[in-house]
């Protein structure tokens, strides 16, 4: 919603007030198609020759990501609350063996369908899941579990932050790539310098969009994408980060309300619950 609301305005602005100010738009648009061909095609092959396949097909995501804003809402932080406080409930009163078909198949596990939204991530099941092995294969000490929990969350967020990266490293070539096909609008130009002046002032003017095509791209589209992408990844990631707060607390052997609490204040404060939320929701949570 911000993307489209942030390029209407981006738009209007700026051609509008190339306009008002007496600018004629004949020339941008008669030069636009062909600028644009040479600036979006290098950019775009530069961007493939850069890239993995990989990591194009997660920019593209990225760009639907821009649009429809961070995936985890408020009601998923509480649902993971929920989540924790019943495994972590169950562990504290009939030990790890209890909890053996939960982990094993989380899609068959009466507790792990009560949350579906958090079941379809496989990474957020696979960190719960993993980090119950370990507990089983007793790797209980709190500091080594925080260590390797952090790891894998690292690894994580370094690879969803790829294609972040990757559209930038577009951006900041967009502007030298309008200096290209300026440069060629040049050469084109003194190719036809015995032309009368307004032929060439046109000529050197369809040139010139090149060096504003590019930059206009770079700074006002691009750019903007690959920084609110790095912003919803970085959003995203701090919903691992409340399963190994609240599991390293179970590692430290506190109860399973205290380790909730310790969760839910490390929450993201446009979208923490209310503690009295959380200890009602977990009142109405079926007995362990």
């Amino acid at each position: 919603m911000t993307l489209i609301l942030g390029l209407v305005m981006v738009f209007g602005l700026v051609f509008g007030g190339f306009m008002l100010s007496g600018g004629n738009m004949d020339i941008v648009l008669y030069a636009l198609p062909y600028e644009g061909m040479m600036i979006g095609g290098a950019a775009l092959g530069a961007f493939v020759i850069a890239n993995s396949m990989t990591v194009i097909k997660s920019a593209l995501k990225g760009v639907g990501k821009v649009l429809k804003g961070p995936k985890w809402k408020a009601a998923d932080y509480e649902a993971l609350l929920n989540l924790m406080y019943e495994l972590s409930r169950l562990y504290k009163q009939k030990g790890i063996l209890a909890l053996d078909e939960h982990i094993e198949t989380p899609k068959d596990s009466s507790i792990f369908q009560r949350y579906p939204t958090i079941l379809k991530d496989h990474f957020a099941t696979e960190l719960i899941t993993d980090s119950f092995r370990m507990l089983a294969m007793q790797f209980d000490d709190k500091y080594q579990t925080e260590d390797v929990i952090n790891r894998k969350i690292k690894k994580h967020h370094h690879e969803a932050l790829g294609a972040a990266g990757a559209i930038q490293t577009m951006a900041d070539g967009l502007p030298a790539i309008g200096i290209v096909a300026a440069v060629l609008g040049v050469i084109k130009t003194m190719s036809s310098i015995d032309q009368p002046p307004e032929i060439l002032g046109k000529m050197i003017g369809g040139a010139l969009v090149g060096t504003f095509l590019g930059v206009f791209l770079a700074y006002c589209m691009v750019q903007p994408v690959s920084g609110r992408l790095k912003q919803i990844e970085d959003e995203d990631g701090a919903f691992y980060l409340i399963i190994r707060d609240i599991f390293v607390a179970m590692v430290a052997n506190h109860p399973p309300n205290i380790c909730v609490e310790i969760g839910r204040g490390n929450i993201p404060t446009s979208k923490q619950p209310d503690f009295y939320r959380v200890e009602a929701a977990q009142k109405e949570l079926p007995a362990a």
